[in-house]
């Protein structure tokens, strides 16, 4: 089929195309455009009429390519539509996780174009935070385990190239960070914090060998950036979103990403060695490498940094953004701020020859 590029294609004979796999007696009789949200990708809210009775919502949330051409092109060269369909489509029922149902995707391995068509998490009574209220320590723990689950199950090379070749392992960060940093670093200085200023300028420098220090350590299949913005809540369980860069990377990189950038700094603060813990029995009973809990201390720390780049596009501080951007990006970069100073990143990166 035709992938559709754009909301106004999201018509009943694309509808029907998208959930025949499924649902091959499916026949949308119309869809209704609800909302369109232009974040990385472009996000719809759609309301549909089946043509007769069938076991499938009335709302849906459709993730597809940008609007513009040029971003287009650039999500494209991400390769974040490919993994997302396939993770949806061949890893999701496989782990232990509270994911969004998708019921129909595509992709276009001509373009990079793609489409999903998602469980509306509203609908089922799910929430995602608007930024100010994060993980509860009850959460992350259960949120910890499943990350162990996944991360114990591929750390075999053999076992990922056996039923995930299609996830790739990156070799260095992209240029877009760098550009982004140096950016927030000429512009506006003194909306820093002086160790997030320290850090960035490491890794507008040297971002290679710092990509090198945040791999290579339990490497496994990792989720790669969850963030309290590609979480949801369903009724107290931790849901995990956005699985667009899906990588085999360093374990630590979920367990210190998800602790620093998803719990409020408070209940991190009070928490965190604890919850780490926490991690390291749940990936031991599995069956995981051994990690002494001194040494993951450590990682974690060296990974505090990473959000730094994490914050790369809020540190712009772009103008014209939504209320609610505002509101979630200023709570996004308090939180990376109080983790780097709570864990002492800077002097980390120091210790490690940075």
């Amino acid at each position: 089929m035709t992938v559709p590029l754009l909301p106004e294609d999201l018509d009943p004979e694309a509808l029907t195309a998208l959930l025949a796999p499924g649902r091959p007696e499916v026949s949308v009789a119309s869809v209704r455009v609800d909302d369109v949200r232009e974040v990385t990708n472009t996000h719809v809210r759609i309301t549909l009429e089946y043509a007769s009775p069938v076991d499938l919502p009335t709302t849906m949330f459709v993730k597809m390519v940008p609007r513009e051409p040029a971003r287009r092109v650039q999500v494209a060269r991400t390769d974040m539509g490919r993994r997302e369909v396939r993770f949806y489509r061949d890893l999701a029922p496989r782990l232990d996780f509270r994911v969004p149902v998708v019921f129909g995707s595509a992709y276009d391995d001509a373009d990079g174009s793609f489409v999903l068509c998602m469980e509306d998490l509203a609908g089922s009574g799910c929430t995602v935070s608007d930024g100010t209220v994060g993980v509860t320590a009850e959460g992350a723990a259960t949120a910890l385990t499943e990350l162990a689950g996944l991360h114990a199950r591929f750390e075999d090379p053999a076992r990922r190239a056996a039923e995930v070749p299609w996830i790739p392992t990156p070799t260095r960060g992209s240029p877009y960070g760098v550009t982004m940093l140096a950016d927030a670093l000429a512009r506006h200085p003194e909306r820093l914090s002086p160790d997030f200023r320290a850090i960035a300028a490491i890794y507008v420098e040297r971002s290679d060998p710092l990509q090198d220090l945040w791999h290579g350590d339990h490497d496994t299949v990792i989720h790669g950036d969850p963030h309290l913005g590609n979480l949801f809540d369903d009724h107290g369980r931790v849901g995990f979103l956005d699985w667009g860069i899906v990588h085999v990377g360093s374990a630590m990189r979920d367990v210190s990403y998800f602790l620093t950038m998803a719990m409020d700094p408070p209940e991190r603060r009070a928490h965190e060695r604890d919850l780490l813990a926490h991690y390291l029995d749940a990936r031991r009973a599995l069956g995981a490498s051994p990690w002494e809990v001194v040494d993951a201390w450590e990682a974690h720390r060296r990974h505090a940094a990473y959000c730094v780049v994490a914050s790369c596009q809020v540190v712009t501080f772009p103008d014209g953004i939504t209320e609610a951007r505002r509101v979630f990006s200023e709570a996004f970069l308090a939180r990376a701020e109080a983790a780097i100073a709570d864990l002492d990143a800077l002097d980390a990166l120091r210790a490690a020859g940075f």
